[in-house]
């Protein structure tokens, strides 16, 4: 009687056991996190929290068919704003953010796959703007709008040219027709698709001073294997022409 309750506890542990083991994930998802940046990453009904299939646009799209064909799991969420979900991926294992400039002050920060996509650093003025520049020292006298948390407005402010910041960036272009602001410093052609958006055409560009890659930024702990993986499935899909088929897609 004893050896068989024995027994009997014995195979209720195994069972127990090889339960637990079953219902453990074969790998865990990343969490993928992004922000209304288009054409680059949008909310397909243009509000500031999406998933998943309710989320578009040229990075989103490229981001999709590189974990596809890498074979890696993920979630993918669009929330505001960006320096929320900027720090989320800093800070929280398993998570990464796009798009992400890569530059000097965040290299060490996350792990890089990309680049997706160019990122010109512009500076628009109204269609009827009398205003010249030969380069950025020349635009301290205006007043210049950007979008905060941004890469752009963070190199303005090490330069010491205080850019008025917003949490839209879209709003710059309606604040530049007001009069607010007398300069927008924003990404091309990010900027411009964001304009039309609000009704805003015929910017004129005063002064392209710099250009960026965009990439997606991979929080430190995920395991460099994944991020081989997917630097390696980014790599043939650009081989293959297809992404050169998603940009003409929005362009």
């Amino acid at each position: 009687m004893f050896k068989h309750l024995l027994l009997a506890l014995a195979s209720t542990s195994f069972l127990l056991a090889s339960s637990a083991h079953a219902e453990e994930p074969s790998d865990t998802a990343l969490v993928l996190l992004t922000e209304n940046f288009p054409p680059y990453n949008m909310a397909k009904n243009g509000k500031n929290f999406a998933k998943e299939d309710n989320i578009e646009g040229i990075a989103v799209d490229i981001v999709r068919e590189t974990f596809k064909r890498a074979g890696i799991s993920y979630n993918l969420t669009l929330r505001f704003p960006w320096e929320r979900i900027y720090k989320l991926a800093l800070e929280k294992p398993g998570y990464g953010v796009f798009v992400m400039a890569r530059l000097p002050d965040r290299e060490a920060l996350f792990k890089w796959v990309g680049p997706i996509g160019p990122d010109d650093w512009v500076l628009l003025a109204k269609a009827d703007s009398k205003i010249q520049l030969d380069d950025l020292e020349h635009a301290r006298r205006y007043k210049i709008g950007a979008y905060k948390g941004d890469a752009i407005a963070e190199t303005l402010e090490k330069q010491g040219l205080n850019p008025v910041v917003v949490l839209r960036d879209q709003d710059n272009a309606q604040k530049l027709l007001d009069g607010q602001i007398d300069l927008w410093a924003t990404g091309d052609p990010a900027g411009r698709y964001l304009a039309r958006q609000v009704g805003v055409t015929g910017l004129r560009t005063v002064l392209r001073f710099n250009s960026a890659q965009l990439y997606l930024a991979l929080n430190k702990e995920v395991p460099d294997e994944l991020v081989a993986k997917l630097q390696a499935a980014l790599d043939q899909l650009r081989k293959d022409g297809v992404v050169d088929e998603i940009m003409a897609k929005y362009l």
